[in-house]
């Protein structure tokens, strides 16, 4: 089951579920299960989001960072990892893989206008603030 690892903590430890080890071999994605089927409230979603140690210590991240789970969504929840480090890395049953925050959503109701209201930035964007 997800777990708080501390008191603390915003993200539930998410363990992997796997039938036999998987070895992630450097530039390689793999879909992992994680044996988990969630009934998300309505107007909420869980995130699922990479673990730093993971990252700082082999490599391992997710490429859909942060994956949504929606809460109409019924199927198992899988994690998309990736090991973007240097050696092959291998996924065992149990294993910490992910972590899962949940979070309020809030839904946009959209109007076409004919212009935007103007501000200082107007439209600079990609590094339009500058290095300092």
């Amino acid at each position: 089951m997800p777990a708080y690892a501390s008191e603390g903590a915003s993200g539930m430890d998410i363990r992997a579920c796997v039938e036999a080890p998987v070895l992630l071999q450097p530039g390689e994605t793999r879909l992992i299960p994680t044996g988990l089927t969630v009934s998300v409230p309505q107007g909420y979603e869980a995130q699922m989001r990479p673990r730093s140690g993971l990252a700082l210590h082999h490599g391992i991240g997710m490429l859909n960072a942060p994956g949504t789970i929606d809460s109409d969504y019924r199927g198992e929840v899988g994690v998309i990892l990736v090991n973007w480090g240097r050696n092959p890395f291998q996924v065992r049953r149990g294993d910490r893989i992910a972590q899962m925050v949940l979070s309020k959503v809030y839904r946009a109701e959209w109007r076409e206008v004919e212009d935007l209201d103007e501000t200082p930035r107007g439209m600079g964007g990609f590094g339009h603030s500058g290095v300092e």
